[in-house]
């Protein structure tokens, strides 16, 4: 594996500086986003935003993160949707406290490109990422389903989902909540079966791809084999914050496609975690450091 760690940004200029011509003469652009660049943009699931909207929870079941919240088997589906519309709330609802999505959009707008996602935060739409270029494949926190599906659907959550929030009544003057469970009335359930409805998240086999989903992934297809059609043009794969999690759906699939076309380039930003295959290696650019800092670089 080649890659390339450094501590500060002056160390890997040069790396930045190979990276901003790939971009400047690529014909298109693929993206790959993981979990690492919404981090980047602030969005973390421990510390001080955990600590602000789940004290009572971490109190009283000892989990310190939000991510082991998400798992943990609540006695009711009262409290666990109090959970869940404080999790969706914060992370699908509300702005990422940092600019990364929207700096990335600036040095991506005049380009021919498309994202590949499997984050479920919907912050490139939020920060004005055309929808069409997008293929959330592991689901969004803005989306019901039926959690035994009796039909390929999903659902709009978000006036649910504050409703639950606001239930709760939290305070922004104490920073406290004043209950841990929401009225039962509140309760999402399937407009068609009645069954309680569930997160639209691909955890298990009952996760649902609607035909939103499916149109999204038409469209990545269609963006890749117009690539392939390009017969050897300059196509940069931008992988952006992504680990070891889920590799055979952006990683392995860029480095292989890397590998197909002798005029594309790899470029992987992840801190802590960048790197690409010896055989890619003279076409790859591995910078190892934040996201964010980076992609102001490349301004």
């Amino acid at each position: 594996m080649r890659g390339f760690s450094k501590n500060s940004m002056d160390d890997f200029s040069a790396e930045v500086s190979r990276l901003k011509k790939a971009l400047a003469r690529a014909d298109a652009v693929v993206v790959g986003a993981g979990a690492g660049l919404s981090t980047s943009a602030g969005f973390t699931y421990s510390g001080e935003r955990f600590v602000k909207y789940f004290a009572d929870f971490s109190v009283k079941y000892g989990f310190s993160d939000m991510y082991s919240g998400g798992f943990f088997p609540y006695g009711t589906p009262e409290e666990m949707w109090a959970f869940w519309s404080r999790y969706v709330t914060i992370n699908r609802y509300m702005a990422a406290p940092k600019p990364v999505y929207e700096n990335l959009l600036k040095i991506l707008r005049d380009k021919d490109y498309f994202v590949l996602t499997t984050n479920v935060d919907h912050c490139f739409q939020k920060a004005g990422f055309d929808k069409e270029r997008l293929f959330y494949t592991q689901g969004d926190y803005g989306l019901f389903q039926c959690s035994k599906p009796c039909q390929p659907c999903t659902y709009d959550n978000e006036k649910q989902i504050r409703a639950m929030f606001d239930a709760q009544g939290f305070s922004k003057e104490t920073g406290l909540f004043c209950a841990m469970t929401v009225p039962a009335e509140l309760l999402p359930r399937c407009p068609i079966c009645g069954r309680p409805m569930s997160m639209n998240l691909r955890s298990d086999s009952t996760f649902v791809e609607d035909d939103g989903w499916h149109r999204a992934a038409k469209r990545y297809r269609e963006f890749l084999d117009r690539c392939n059609a390009m017969c050897g043009g300059n196509v940069l794969f931008l992988e952006l914050g992504v680990g070891m999690n889920t590799p055979g759906i952006i990683k392995y699939p860029f480095w292989q496609m890397t590998a197909l076309n002798s005029n594309a380039t790899y470029a992987c930003i992840n801190y802590g975690q960048a790197y690409a295959p010896d055989d890619i290696g003279t076409r790859s650019l591995c910078v190892d450091g934040d996201i964010g800092e980076v992609v102001v670089a490349l301004f």
